[in-house]
């Protein structure tokens, strides 16, 4: 049996409302992951949607966490970044980075601080400016339309968008990384919606649609990198895995309409779950 891969997941963890690492270590497990968790807040919900939510700020505990594991030698797979809700956060992120980071280490950013053209009211308007810096210690990043508008300095726009904008909003991202960018909430025609992987170093773009589910379903963001992330660490290739990682959303979006659930909750993944280790290969 091949050695099992380990990632370190840095998270919020909403205690209700399917996102975050409630979601991370699930559909990571499933892919056969050891997850390992770095909580960087605790809330009783999450944000969207929900009010009278608590929080507890976790920044102080992120670097005894960090200095725990370089006692034990600890190596991991990959290193995957989620809601950094401060400019500290941030800096001791890319310090986890730097020290765990080694040379077969896939270090994937989700950039998770905008949507629907706004940047999150917890962030100043020069944050992206320092996520850009986080998303340049990236192999992988995979923002939203809106992410990727503010990381780039392009205009957002709403779907459905021409080729050429997605195509300048990959150039511009190509530009902070590294490695590779997969761009979601790509809108091509009135009834498709997917994402599209793009590989600075070849030029080449793939697009992976689905047929558009109408409405706003918390918590997909995560699902999706996720799972994208999971692929990847099984050996798919980029747009296999987005491929992978856009079927699973889409039925979890779905699975959700269809049984009328208040979207705050989240999204039924965990009835697809068999059918994406099945996709992966492990069953």
């Amino acid at each position: 049996m091949k050695p099992q891969k380990r990632v370190c997941a840095v998270h919020d963890i909403s205690c209700f409302g399917k996102c975050s690492l409630t979601v991370a270590l699930p559909i990571l497990s499933a892919a056969g992951v050891e997850t390992s968790v770095i909580p960087t807040a605790v809330l009783s919900t999450h944000t969207g949607g929900f009010t009278g939510y608590t929080y507890r700020d976790l920044t102080e505990d992120i670097p005894a966490i960090g200095a725990h594991w370089k006692t034990l030698n600890l190596h991991f797979d990959s290193l995957y970044t989620g809601f950094l809700g401060s400019f500290e956060q941030l800096e001791l992120v890319a310090r986890l980075i730097d020290d765990f980071k080694s040379g077969d280490t896939l270090v994937l950013v989700d950039p998770v601080m905008a949507d629907n053209g706004s940047l999150y009211k917890v962030f100043s308007s020069d944050f992206p400016k320092g996520m850009a810096k986080l998303c340049g210690k990236a192999d992988v990043i995979v923002p939203n339309i809106t992410e990727a508008a503010l990381l780039t300095g392009l205009e957002y726009r709403e779907g459905p968008h021409t080729t050429g904008y997605i195509e300048a909003l990959l150039r511009g991202l190509g530009k902070l990384v590294t490695g590779k960018v997969v761009l979601t909430g790509v809108c091509m025609e009135d009834n498709a919606l997917g994402c599209a992987a793009y590989d600075p170093q070849t030029g080449k773009i793939d697009y992976i649609l689905s047929p558009r589910v109408a409405g706003i379903y918390h918590g997909t963001g995560d699902i999706f990198a996720s799972a994208l992330l999971g692929a990847l660490l099984n050996g798919f290739a980029l747009s296999q895995a987005a491929r992978v990682a856009v079927d699973f959303t889409v039925s979890s979006i779905l699975r959700t309409k269809e049984a009328g659930t208040d979207v705050r909750f989240g999204v039924n993944f965990e009835y697809g779950i068999p059918t994406y280790v099945k996709a992966l290969g492990l069953i």
